[in-house]
């Protein structure tokens, strides 16, 4: 092969993970950048083709790179832009950036992206779980809950460039969680990182329930904190995984209704929980079913090694160019 080699690039709110990847999906060297220490994005471009190109040139040349795929919240794969990142410091509320064509102007290379959780599916179904699928739903919990939809073998993007915010499907209508998008209620304010640890204050505030997790203030409870609470056996604290297993399985069932996938493949900090949360997603989803689904769906955690998954997922997009 000419361009024996692809870049994968993932961008959160904090850092940029940049690794250079073969194409059988091996990881040959990565490194990674801020994201969050510039608010103009030209800065930030700047510095991410300086670490590309240094990270590449170490051990090979930019002539060996075929191109780059990156993943990114709110990327919009149609246009090759990022549009309202409000988790990106240089982003923002009503922001447009061409950010594919910045740093392919910068590099001198082809630039594909997409959003974050859309570069999961992409990274599961080359490398990983659902490698061989051509329908299921990929679903990331962490600080949020993103998703990506593969339907005959194919991304779900929409007319628009961003079909799949299943994380931001309405789920509690009365008085629900105020989410970072706006709406109320969304199964990401009671599915992610953060909303494990916004039920363990609520519980801790409503109940009188016995548990370790009132050694910790309040605001200073993390997801974490709940996880090994629950590993030691606290009774509180395996109630707010059972809960939140139960929301995820009663949305999960109204996945499958539109899109009848294969799988459902979860990755993300949460998955750490395993059975604590997997039990509950399966046994709520299934009573929530339509009969003729019901048992046939698989749930999956992720097989790709947490450090690589990202970078996999976005490299996965530069094969296509």
């Amino acid at each position: 092969m000419e361009k024996p080699y692809v870049v994968g690039i993932d961008i959160g709110g904090q850092t940029a993970k940049i690794g250079i990847v073969d194409a059988r999906g091996n990881v040959l060297d990565q490194t990674a950048i801020r994201s969050d220490d510039t608010t103009d994005v030209n800065v930030f471009v700047e510095n991410l083709s300086i670490a590309v190109e240094k990270l590449v040139t170490k051990n090979y040349s930019m002539d060996q790179i075929r191109g780059i795929g990156v993943g990114v919240p709110n990327g919009n794969y149609y246009q090759g832009t990022v549009e309202n990142a409000v988790n990106l410091k240089w982003g923002g509320s009503n922001s447009l950036i061409p950010l594919a064509q910045l740093f392919s102007d910068r590099v001198k290379l082809p630039v594909r992206l997409t959003n974050d959780a859309n570069a999961a599916a992409l990274g599961e179904m080359t490398y990983g779980a659902a490698r061989g699928m051509k329908n299921f739903i990929m679903i990331t919990l962490g600080t949020g809950v993103g998703s990506g939809i593969v339907v005959n073998g194919s991304l779900l993007y929409g007319h628009d460039g961003f079909a799949g915010e299943l994380g931001h499907v309405t789920m509690v209508r009365q008085n629900g969680r105020v989410c970072g998008c706006g709406k109320t209620g969304c199964l990401e304010t009671y599915a992610s990182a953060t909303g494990v640890a916004r039920t363990a204050r609520e519980r801790i505030e409503t109940t009188d329930v016995k548990s370790i997790l009132r050694n910790i203030p309040p605001e200073s409870i993390t997801s974490k904190d709940v996880f090994e609470a629950a590993k030691e056996g606290d009774e509180l604290a395996k109630d707010i995984f059972q809960f939140t297993g139960k929301i995820l399985g009663e949305a999960f069932a109204d996945f499958v209704a539109f899109s009848s996938p294969e799988a459902i493949v979860l990755f993300g900090g949460l998955t750490k929980a395993g059975d604590m949360l997997y039990e509950p997603i399966v046994e709520s989803m299934n009573e929530n079913l339509m009969p003729l689904w019901r048992g046939k769906i698989k749930v999956l955690f992720s097989t790709l090694k947490e450090s690589d998954a990202a970078i996999l997922g976005a490299s996965a997009l530069a094969w296509e160019l």
